[in-house]
């Protein structure tokens, strides 16, 4: 079993701004502070946007931290979540799952729930939440309540 305090989480919206600059600095800030109290293992819920640069985010920072680890979540199989994904953005999300230390797919198929229950999987096994919430609607700003609701240390970026 692993010590939650060594586990951080990140949810965000899947439309970024145009130029991710100072998004993506942010968020490097804030994985290297988690590194700094010891966590260890990162999870990623796979999606495009957020999701997805968190895991970039990580897999970069592996050559400066290499005993960090990034948990990709899946809600559901990798071919049933990006089914309707344009062929770049499938083949880039196969090329994370490639490089993740490890995958887990939550449900055997395809749910209206799957999507909320890779969230709050998470969270739950998450003592911190690293987020990017601009929206007081959808999956994130769901998740982060939820984490709120969880006594999770929250990093908004």
């Amino acid at each position: 079993m692993v010590d939650k305090f060594k586990v951080a989480c990140f949810s965000g919206h899947r439309k970024l701004p145009e130029d991710c600059t100072e998004l993506r600095s942010n968020l490097e800030k804030a994985i290297i502070s988690l590194i700094e109290q010891g966590v260890v293992f990162f999870g990623s819920g796979a999606a495009l946007g957020f999701d997805q640069l968190a895991a970039e985010t990580v897999l970069k920072l592996k050559e400066d931290y290499p005993h960090i680890r990034l948990i990709m979540v899946l809600p559901c199989p990798s071919e049933e979540q990006s089914l309707k994904w344009s062929k770049e953005q499938r083949d880039h999300y196969n090329e994370l799952l490639g490089q993740a230390d490890k995958v887990r797919v939550l449900s055997p198929r395809y749910t209206n729930s799957c999507m909320l229950d890779r969230n709050r999987h998470l969270v739950d096994n998450s003592a911190y939440l690293i987020c990017f919430l601009r929206e007081k609607h959808g999956g994130t700003f769901y998740t982060v309540g939820y984490a709120e609701l969880q006594d999770l240390k929250i990093l908004r970026i």
